[in-house]
């Protein structure tokens, strides 16, 4: 067994959003992912991306490799797929997820996976507000800002920057000796 750390440099900012007050697309919150600078998504309530969103990450490109989006406020299979999702994520990977507007109203069924993740926002509230980076299979690594409350949220929702500076691989091989 021995171990391969591959360098990256891949620059990941994160801003969640929810949605209050007036129903009008010019004075709505906005949300993003980026990397290296480099919108690759971005949400508010006039473009419909309400739950919690999710990008596989390739790090050592700094680019989304895939985005999914479940609506954990309106459905109720949406927690499901999430929980699903996650679980067939390959070990290793990388994952960003972020909430807009309401995501934990119908979230209870992806609750423990997302905990295996090192994501645990049982505590969140009615328009709480979250973001994460997450390595598969390494919940200690996990970044997590979150925000309880929709009036927190208001002012200051789940927000962070992390650069994935590189990986580490444990490979395993064996020999057979004849």
């Amino acid at each position: 067994m021995y171990v391969i750390v591959v360098t990256a440099n891949c620059l990941i900012e994160v801003l969640a959003y929810i949605t209050y007050g007036s129903s009008s697309c010019e004075h709505v919150a906005e949300g993003y992912v980026k990397l290296n600078g480099v919108p690759v998504w971005q949400g508010s309530w006039c473009t419909g991306n309400r739950g919690v969103n999710t990008l596989l990450v390739d790090p050592f490109n700094c680019s989304v490799q895939e985005s999914r989006r479940f609506d954990t406020h309106l459905l109720t299979s949406a927690a499901t797929e999430l929980s699903n999702y996650l679980q067939l994520v390959n070990h290793g990977s990388i994952i960003v997820g972020v909430s807009a507007d309401a995501p934990r109203m119908r979230l209870d069924n992806a609750l423990s996976t997302l905990r295996h993740f090192g994501v645990e926002v049982s505590d969140l509230q009615n328009r709480g507000s979250f973001g994460f980076i997450a390595q598969k299979g390494f919940p200690a690594k996990t970044v997590l800002r979150k925000v309880l409350t929709e009036a927190e949220s208001r002012y200051n929702p789940g927000q962070f920057n992390a650069t994935i500076t590189g990986i580490q691989f444990t490979v395993r091989s064996t020999y057979n000796c004849y």
